[in-house]
């Protein structure tokens, strides 16, 4: 439907540029220069701009002898100049092409045709630095972001009553992530420029106490990296190990000062692939939603954390675990808004667990999962002992299993619901070891909390005088209960693997679902590339 009203769109603007050519009247073709015939016919093919020069009697944006077309030449290009700064595609906007084709447009028609170029360029642009490069669900179907785009004429027309510089000045995000990702960036691309970090360690592990060569390598790339002050000490000594620590938190990693060979691994990434990750994250960033709430829970699935932010700062943090690396186990990206919590949960199966993991249990013995209610599609308990389970199919088994409020309840005893169509929501867990581990992708796509009470204290005290209280009677009771929030709260899940901290200190973690691998081939295949900066 929609590329055929575009096919529509397009064809009465062609329709409307063969008129201005061929059908005016004789007394009105005197009026129509050739200037804005060449307009008509080049945005024949593109009806946001043809609607755009339409509205404006096909006067020039950027092309005409005026001071301010100068000046919005000017701010356009310097725009375009610095795009690969923002991690975008610049030689798609052929720079050098379109100074080229200005220069040559030596007559009124020729004008015409670069003029429309230079909008499609623009537009090119702010589509990109607005709300990215790529359409994220077009990378991977589990990205379901839902960008806010910007109608393309709107665009045209906001810019031809703005001030150009302003306007530029105001496309990028402007979110303390974003510029502070850039920072990173441009920080980065000047260490690449110097030659990098230095030679990678050769070592499988390396401990406290040792020396030697490979000791010294560790070291010269802390202190590139800027996690150990200069020294020509070349033992494993409390300032190596400190740094080491630091160099753990700072990639998600578990902070004991040994190097182990996942340490050692993350050491060895040159700056590349850092540069990668910080390209890619700017893409990420630049798909979000521009207002996330003055209060909101993020959930960093490589990251591992499920945080609630008040007014720009983090004000809760927890461990998580997120879905497992299997097929439908993956946890989405998506934003919703959490409505309310149930304490004492039930725990109603999934369809896909029911069929995939408990129906050959079932068909093997009756009484397998015993802990699980079936129950029949009135919600009436069903009787395993008269059921004949080898009868049905993944398609056709007619039956719903429950697992009852308990402290072994698969979803503990709290979940906090934000009702989404990936059936994702945040819970407790009776498996608290997963906690301890420093990968932790367990799940079948749900997002386990660490601190599940503490974290339903924050979100509560919003609305309670006494959270804890609050919630340890509803608890106490055993009862499933749901309890509405009086605020409901943005949920925004996202995959990160470089961010900035509270601290503004730039983090790194591992593409656990290979996604931003993905996303940067993508980026790729678009025209954008690494650049390093001399000086």
């Amino acid at each position: 439907m929609d590329s055929a009203i575009t096919q529509l769109r397009v064809f009465v603007f062609g329709a409307i540029a063969a008129f201005i050519l061929v059908g005016l009247p004789n007394n009105a073709s005197s009026q129509v220069t050739a200037f804005k015939q060449a307009i008509a016919e080049a945005a024949s093919t593109d009806a946001d701009i043809a609607s755009f020069y339409k509205g404006v009697a096909y006067q020039s944006l950027w092309t005409g002898a005026s001071d301010l077309e100068q000046q919005r030449r000017i701010e356009l290009f310097k725009a375009l100049s610095r795009a690969v700064n923002h991690g975008l595609p610049i030689a798609q906007y052929d720079i050098a092409g379109l100074r080229a084709q200005m220069k040559a447009a030596n007559s009124p028609r020729e004008r015409g045709l670069v003029e429309v170029e230079i909008s499609r360029t623009f537009l090119q642009y702010v589509r990109d630095i607005q709300t990215g490069v790529l359409v994220p669900g077009r990378v991977d179907k589990a990205i379901a972001r839902q960008v806010d785009y910007k109608d393309r004429t709107s665009s045209l027309v906001n810019f031809s009553v703005s001030s150009p510089s302003d306007f530029f000045k105001a496309l990028a995000p402007k979110t303390f992530e974003y510029t502070s990702l850039m920072s990173e960036k441009l920080r980065l691309e000047r260490v690449l420029a110097d030659g990098g970090w230095g030679p990678k360690v050769s070592a499988e592990v390396l401990k406290p106490g040792q020396a030697g060569p490979q000791v010294a390598a560790m070291r010269d790339r802390l202190v590139a990296m800027g996690f150990l002050m200069r020294t020509n000490g070349q033992h494993y000594d409390a300032k190596m190990q400190s740094a080491v620590q630091k160099f753990q938190t700072a990639h998600g990693l578990a902070a004991d000062g040994v190097a182990g060979a996942s340490t050692i691994g993350e050491i060895n990434k040159g700056v590349e692939t850092r540069l990668k990750s910080i390209i890619v994250s700017m893409e990420r960033e630049r798909w979000m939603e521009k207002t996330r709430g003055n209060r909101h829970v993020l959930v960093n699935i490589p990251d591992f954390t499920a945080k609630i932010i008040d007014s720009g700062k983090v004000t809760f943090s927890t461990r998580s675990v997120v879905g497992a690396f299997r097929t439908g186990r993956l946890t989405p990206e998506f934003s919703d808004v959490m409505e309310f919590l149930i304490i004492n949960p039930s725990w109603h199966v999934p369809r896909s667990i029911i069929t995939k993991e408990y129906l050959p249990q079932l068909q093997d013995d009756p009484n397998a999962v015993s802990h699980i209610e079936i129950t029949d599609r009135r919600g009436q308990r069903v009787d395993r002992s008269v059921v004949d389970f080898t009868q049905f199919t993944s398609k056709d088994f007619p039956f719903a299993m429950r697992q009852p409020p308990s402290k072994g309840n698969a979803l503990g005893l709290v979940k906090f619901m934000f009702p989404n169509r990936h059936n994702i929501y945040l819970h407790d867990t009776p498996q608290k070891s997963l906690f301890a581990r420093e990968v932790r992708a367990f799940s079948h796509g749900c997002v386990r909390l660490g601190d599940p009470f503490d974290f339903a204290y924050a979100i509560l005290a919003k609305q309670e005088g006494n959270p804890k209280d609050f919630f340890q009677k509803v608890l106490s009771t055993r009862k499933e209960t749901r309890v509405d929030l009086i605020s409901p709260v943005p949920v925004h899940i996202v995959y990160r693997t470089a961010f900035i901290n509270d601290k503004g200190q730039a983090q790194y973690r591992r593409d656990i679902y290979g996604r931003n691998d993905r996303i940067w081939k993508a980026l790729v295949d678009e025209g954008v590339v690494l650049s390093s900066l001399q000086g």
